[in-house]
């Protein structure tokens, strides 16, 4: 069986083999990582601890010292903390929960993960359309109530890049008997941090939320997550999950991230200033093609419409080395909708250019 990884976005070797270019050439908007580099100090900490061998040795199982750090920066109970391989890997464990609640409800279009892993339990699931148009009001209320036992939600939503208000959920969480909140983009949002809910989990066992550093640091190669959540639950999970699912340096990054403040407060302000300008130069060139219709966005990625099939245009942007993400892998979803994911000024304008050769 052959499994189709291209969905995700995000294979850059893969396709320069396929091309013959080299990587480093090729523009990768079809993933949504921040196009920096690592912070310096944080770079020479990675390098010093290969140097100090930390290698050798297995990492902390109970990561005493990342949980508190972790807790620290959000003000949460390191028992209520998870560090894990990617948020992928922990959505895994909220979907064996999600298994033992009844079923799921999946806005869509959505994220796919989540029915990957909703499958490894074979639990059940249905899709919950959401309005495919909205205003550029920041944030949103959450537009459904699907009567499930069990909501997924995803703050900012992926792929449509709308950054849902925090009183929504709140008024959600008594209508189910588990909500899981993924926020794996919401610190990237400028006030994204203000719609959080990860505060509610101090007092409803019902909620979990998931949280990475990818996005934020471009860090996808080191895979860190983390859950948050009431501890009897992360007791469970830890009884089932491998013994060590995050490796040393993941751990080692995240330590740094969340201890030294200088650095991650930092970060946050490049980031936000980079989404607010280059969101609003993306959004105001695509405006300009009669043919697309680029929907608001609050995050690093937009979500665009054409009235034709853009499958083509895919293809030969691919060609020349631009990737963006085709949206057919995204349930009511199909050939005329696309997404970019943000670059800097440079790339963004040749993303632009190329649209151009194609497009009115």
């Amino acid at each position: 069986m052959k499994i189709d990884f291209d969905i995700h976005g995000g294979n850059v070797d893969k396709v320069a083999r396929e091309l013959g270019l080299n990587s480093k050439t090729i523009i990768d908007a079809s993933a949504s990582i921040a196009p920096f580099k690592l912070p310096k100090k944080l770079t020479n900490y990675l390098n010093q601890s290969i140097k100090n061998g930390f290698l050798k040795f297995y990492p902390d199982r109970s990561y005493f010292e990342v949980k508190n750090a972790i807790s620290t920066w959000h003000n949460i109970d390191p028992e209520m903390i998870l560090p894990g391989n990617g948020a992928s890997e922990l959505f895994t464990w909220a979907a064996r929960e999600a298994s033992l609640k009844g079923i799921s409800s999946l806005p869509s279009p959505g994220f796919g993960d989540y029915k990957r892993a909703l499958k490894c339990w074979n639990a059940p699931y249905i899709e919950s359309p959401l309005p495919l148009y909205w205003s550029d009001k920041k944030p949103q209320s959450f537009p459904i109530k699907p009567k499930t036992n069990v909501l997924w939600i995803t703050n900012p939503h992926n792929p449509t890049g709308q950054l849902w208000s925090r009183s929504s959920i709140e008024n959600l969480l008594a209508n189910y008997q588990l909500v899981i909140c993924d926020e794996a983009f919401i610190s990237i949002v400028p006030g994204g941090e203000n719609q959080s809910i990860i505060d509610l989990t101090k007092s409803h066992k019902n909620l979990i939320v998931i949280r990475s550093l990818t996005k934020l640091f471009g860090i996808a190669g080191l895979r860190i997550g983390y859950a948050i959540t009431n501890a009897d639950r992360l007791l469970e999970w830890c009884k089932v999950r491998d013994p060590w699912p995050v490796n040393i340096l993941a751990i080692n990054a995240t330590n740094m991230i969340m201890k030294d403040s200088k650095i991650h407060k930092k970060r946050l302000n490049k980031i936000h200033r980079w989404v607010e300008e280059e969101g609003n130069w993306l959004n105001q060139s695509l405006l300009k093609f009669s043919s697309l219709s680029p929907l608001p966005s609050t995050t690093n990625f937009q979500l665009i419409k054409s009235k034709n099939s853009v499958l083509s245009l895919l293809k030969n942007l691919k060609k020349r080395g631009i990737l963006l993400r085709d949206c057919r892998s995204f349930n009511n979803l199909g050939e005329n909708w696309f997404r970019i994911s943000l670059q800097k000024r440079k790339q963004n304008i040749q993303i632009i250019n190329t649209l151009k050769d194609y497009i009115n």
